[in-house]
């Protein structure tokens, strides 16, 4: 049963794209780009004024787009504001809830608050998927606490927010010990591996490609994007390149005939080298059409 759980997991999507719930023009084009999974984003891509149209459009487009070739997900305003009481009374009465794969939670900062919501949100769409960001320093503080509510499926690190919280600058060291916390608290809660927030850069693929890599050496195994053009840098980013699967064949090929010790390619391979070249070979199974080709 625990083997079956961290499967599941492994396959859950890598890149998911924000797309601001008041343009409903983006909505399909967005899904036509390529995501594992889109985001109707009623939170800031959205200005106060304009929450009521980008709940209606987003209901819109629920109601008539019966099947797309991605994950969908709504994120929610803060759970501590009256924007996200709106929210919730919007939702309840939202027909088709299956068309939902899940909600994003955004400043996840109180555990037991957060319990309640994600309990809610499950009775209306059970087969839910439930992430909570975390994005400020009492989040952080929390984050252990908010990984094991129970219903809860992945965390997500909100970078831009948490650096505004703490006034840091947004480079990696800034963040280190909170990306170290958030993949911590997700692998003790057995969650998949936590998604990294969004890099602002849009033309500049290099500075997505490094910050995808980076997250990705940390332990996290998905990325948040705000542009199309990010998608398949990330999604590269997050897959194991063809040097990296020709090595785990060899490794495989070598311990077929049972031994847990062998030399591969000049250097001792044991138990957990080879746990982690089957990883790689079954991520790329079942990320099959988007696997790296490239050995960058």
């Amino acid at each position: 049963m625990q083997s079956d759980r961290l499967n599941r997991k492994t396959r859950r999507a890598i890149s998911y794209l924000f797309v601001p719930g008041n343009r409903p023009e983006r909505f399909a084009k967005a899904v036509e780009a390529g995501p594992d999974a889109i985001i109707l984003d009623l939170e800031d891509a959205v200005h106060p004024d304009s929450k009521a149209a980008a709940r209606a459009a987003i209901w819109a487009w629920q109601e008539s787009a019966t099947s797309v070739a991605c994950e969908r997900y709504i994120r929610l305003n803060s759970v501590s504001s009256a924007l996200f009481r709106q929210d919730l009374t919007w939702l309840s009465d939202m027909r088709y809830p299956e068309r939902c794969s899940g909600i994003f939670l955004p400043k996840a900062e109180c555990p037991e608050a957060l319990a309640a919501v994600v309990e809610r949100l499950l009775a209306w769409q059970p087969q839910l998927h439930v992430i909570a960001i975390i994005e400020t320093a009492k989040g952080l503080q929390q984050v252990e606490a908010i990984a094991a509510i129970p219903g809860l499926a992945r965390l997500a690190f909100g970078s831009l927010d948490f650096a505004l919280d703490i006034d840091c600058s947004q480079i990696p060291e800034a963040f280190l010990f909170a990306r170290n916390r958030i993949v911590l608290a997700s692998r003790t809660a057995d969650l998949p591996a936590p998604i990294d927030g969004v890099t602002p850069a849009i033309s500049d693929l290099a500075v997505v490609a490094k910050d995808a890599h980076y997250a990705r050496s940390l332990g996290f195994g998905a990325k948040l994007c705000i542009h199309p053009g990010q998608l398949a840098t990330v999604q590269r980013a997050f897959l194991p390149d063809s040097r990296q699967l020709a090595w785990a064949d060899r490794v495989m090929r070598a311990v077929a005939t049972g031994s847990h010790a062998v030399q591969v390619d000049g250097e001792m391979v044991d138990l957990p080298l080879i746990e982690h070249a089957q990883r790689l070979l079954d991520v790329a199974r079942q990320h099959a059409p988007i696997v790296r080709a490239d050995a960058c």
